[in-house]
């Protein structure tokens, strides 16, 4: 299985810490969030990755021309940001119409790749996507989903002040090329993959649960956090 790692954030919640390096790179432990994914992927059934940049790309360049995964990388550049369905788009003969992984390197994970896969191969009949859900400390900043007795998504609460519960978007996924194919539809080049597709998916999502670790590194706070916690 191929993989999209979307490294090209600007970070501008992280500051002053994201000044002089790109999100991705933000260390915890002394080492960089785009190596936790590198480490946990590559190993696990992810043959070939690619990462868009826009961020300070140099920097990333020189981690991956650094890594000893590096021949397995292929690095695409942004000039201008297309959000995370346009950047899929994009890059749509990456994937060779197979399915494909997909993540957000400014988030701190652990979990059992094998098993997600073989989740999303034994998805129910005219699902599309298999997304990973984990519990948030913070629902009013998260998407919280709502799911059906075939833990199937059928409904969103993005960043809610009302309580719908816990289990969050963790904004990592594993579609069908079908997914690709809706997005050309679209015709246009720049698309946001949670407003613009995923609402067009419910009930063709499965959720599979990540009950080991998961954090979005996209505050100091939640820095200091992952900090203690991991």
């Amino acid at each position: 299985m191929k993989a999209l790692l979307l490294a090209a954030g600007l970070g501008t919640r992280l500051r002053p810490i994201t000044n002089h390096i790109p999100k991705c790179l933000v260390p915890i432990r002394q080492k960089p969030l785009l190596a936790y994914w590198l480490d946990l992927l590559l190993p696990n059934g992810i043959d070939e990755l690619l990462i868009n940049t826009h961020y300070l790309p140099k920097a990333v360049e020189d981690f991956i021309s650094q890594s000893h995964w590096r021949d397995r990388i292929t690095l695409v550049h942004e000039e201008e940001l297309l959000g995370t369905g346009g950047t899929l788009l994009k890059n749509r003969h990456f994937f060779k119409d197979e399915p494909f992984f997909i993540g957000h390197a400014d988030n701190l994970t652990r979990f059992d790749l094998k098993q997600f896969i073989a989740a999303h191969d034994h998805r129910p009949n005219q699902v599309d996507i298999t997304m990973m859900t984990f519990d948030t400390d913070a629902p009013h900043r998260s998407g919280i989903v709502a799911l059906d007795h075939l833990d199937r998504v059928i409904g969103f609460y993005e960043k809610s002040l009302e309580f719908y519960g816990t289990k969050a978007n963790a904004a990592v996924y594993i579609m069908e090329p079908t997914v690709i194919d809706f997005l050309d539809s679209l015709k246009r080049s720049v698309i946001d993959l949670s407003t613009e597709v995923l609402p067009n998916y419910l009930g063709r999502m499965l959720a599979f649960h990540n009950s080991d670790y998961h954090r979005d590194i996209g505050t100091n706070e939640s820095l200091r956090m992952a900090e203690m916690e991991f």
